[in-house]
């Protein structure tokens, strides 16, 4: 279990490491400003890309060797971006990260329930598992402004490499074998299909910043005609990574969209405060440290008290309710000026965290008990999928906006995007909640 919970919490260190560094690393990399929406999203596209085609892997050829592979690719990855000389190989680095996390998340969680086949001893493992994952954003956020000597960012990078490769061979030894009973076969044409289109996806959302030229047109109109072509694709073959029917089912709908909805929403802004905070407000990489843990600390303490409380609403109601809240959230970091205190940001950040604890607690559990107890792994992964795609796209959104949106240049150019971001975000949590309200209502009369 340690095992699998140090290679969660090393995973989202590595998430969340350039946040608060993004400035100076595209500052040493000679970065515009696309290069910085992409060094924010590019990790979220590797794990959104990989979490299905990991999972299916793991199954057939063994979850121990590609939990284990998983680790090391996302150690090179981190090396990689120690050493990036510019910001292309930066983002590839990220990417490459992304693709080991994926494995680590889908495979470790895979590796607890064949371990722990007592529901009691399960239920803990997981507990584990799950506070793992709020314990590696407030390390990483930590590590990151801890390291602030030298290049201002390389060392986190270097740090974190150095400790994803030294967990290879213990979880190599430590852990044991397992392998699905009844395996899907790696989906090859979806896995290509889903990743061009999220890379076309967030190329044309970073390329906006200039307006809709037709080379950005071009850019959506391909990543459109992808997706589509993964849907086609997820339709006829046998062993689909996603079995699209599911989505009939109104709690997988609302579970899925939600996940999407945290990801387009609150992850999305939460990305780019350190942005804000320094470029926009003049403040330090640490002032930008404490305020993405106010979020996260706030939502990790909620997500374990959520799971002690009886709540009135069922899981999918509960869902749609907390992504208004969210949204509500996001409203209160409006009003800032070149003048404001970074700390005006605190509300929206402590309501926000409060109600994606509640959304962290139920997406999980909500992904898997709407699908038949033999997808339970397919749930998981359709619902992480979702979160990262979302992430992936709504960074560079938001990323954008922030960057352009606003009228003029420098710091106050910087807080007017923010009003603009701030207000598109929360729009998307609100579009969220109402399609996870109307699938809960739906679901509630069929029941």
């Amino acid at each position: 279990m340690l095992l699998v919970a140090l290679g969660t919490a090393l995973v989202l260190v590595t998430y969340v490491t350039p946040m608060s560094t993004v400035p100076a690393t595209a500052a040493d990399l000679g970065s515009g400003s696309g290069a910085r929406a992409w060094i924010l999203s590019s990790m979220s596209v590797g794990l959104a890309a990989g979490l299905l085609a990991s999972g299916a892997l793991g199954d057939a050829r063994g979850r121990r060797r590609v939990y284990v592979g998983g680790l090391a690719v996302m150690g090179l990855g981190a090396l990689l971006c120690a050493l990036a000389p510019v910001s292309a190989v930066f983002v590839g680095a990220r990417v490459v990260e992304g693709l080991g996390g994926a494995a680590v998340l889908s495979c470790g969680l895979a590796i607890l329930a064949h371990t722990f086949t007592d529901p009691v001893e399960r239920g803990r493992a997981t507990g584990v598992w799950g506070a793992s994952v709020g314990l590696g954003i407030t390390v990483g956020a930590l590590l990151a402004a801890g390291l602030d000597v030298g290049t201002g960012w390389r060392e986190g990078y270097a740090l974190t490499a150095v400790l994803v490769l030294a967990l290879v061979v213990p979880s190599a030894r430590g852990l044991g074998e397992s392998r699905a009973a009844h395996p899907r076969r790696l989906d090859v044409a979806g896995t290509i299909a889903l990743a061009g289109g999220l890379t076309l996806l967030v190329a044309g959302l970073t390329g906006i910043r200039a307006g809709l030229s037709p080379l950005v047109v071009a850019l959506l109109a391909l990543a459109v005609a992808s997706l589509v072509a993964f849907v086609v694709v997820e339709r006829r073959v046998a062993e689909p990574m996603v079995e699209l029917r599911l989505l009939a089912e109104p709690g997988f709908l609302a579970a899925t969209v939600g996940a999407l909805g945290v990801g387009l929403g609150i992850i999305a802004m939460t990305s780019n405060v350190p942005l804000v905070v320094q470029l926009g407000l003049g403040e330090g990489v640490w002032t930008a440290t404490w305020l993405i843990l106010v979020w996260s600390a706030t939502s990790v303490g909620t997500s374990l008290l959520v799971r002690r409380v009886a709540l009135p609403l069922s899981g999918s109601a509960t869902l749609g309710v907390a992504l208004v809240v969210v949204g509500a959230g996001q409203l209160l970091g409006l009003g800032l000026t070149t003048g404001s205190s970074a700390w005006r940001l605190v509300p929206a950040l402590a309501v926000a965290g409060l109600a994606t604890g509640v959304l962290n607690a139920g997406l999980g559990r909500e992904a898997v008990a709407h699908v038949p107890p033999d997808r339970a792994a397919m749930g998981s992964g359709t619902n992480n999928t979702a979160r990262y795609l979302g992430a992936a796209c709504g960074i560079t959104l938001f990323s954008v906006l922030v960057q352009h949106a606003g009228p003029g240049a420098g710091a106050a150019a910087v807080v007017d995007g923010w009003q603009v971001a701030v207000v598109v975000a929360a729009a998307l949590s609100w579009a969220a909640a109402v399609v996870v309200l109307v699938a809960a209502r739906r679901g509630a009369r069929t029941h």
